[in-house]
């Protein structure tokens, strides 16, 4: 018998080329970074490549991660400037950078 291993799901913080941020969900993080730079990703994104990935959170849920997408969403931009810089609160327990 064979077990499937349910994917791994992650939150993560791209900046753009104009120096806004731009928050989402993925199971791919290279993936979802390369859609994003090849025009195909979200609409905010595009006209604002290249992206550079500068925040990355991992969970074990899809829920916990759009819980998280959510949070980091409503954050101001100086706090996310602190979550992206690596000082700020993660919510998967990591402190890995991207």
């Amino acid at each position: 018998m064979t077990t499937t291993r349910s994917p791994v799901h992650y939150a993560y913080v791209l900046r753009c080329s104009d120096g806004s941020f731009y928050t989402g969900y993925t199971t791919d993080v290279e993936r979802r970074v390369r859609e994003h730079d090849d025009g195909d990703g979200a609409k905010y994104t595009r006209g604002r490549t290249p992206v550079e990935l500068v925040h990355v959170e991992r969970f074990e849920s899809k829920s916990a991660a759009m819980s998280r997408e959510y949070e980091i969403k409503q954050l101001s931009r100086a706090e996310k400037e602190t979550l992206v810089e690596g000082d700020g609160p993660r919510r998967d327990g990591s402190h890995s950078d991207p």
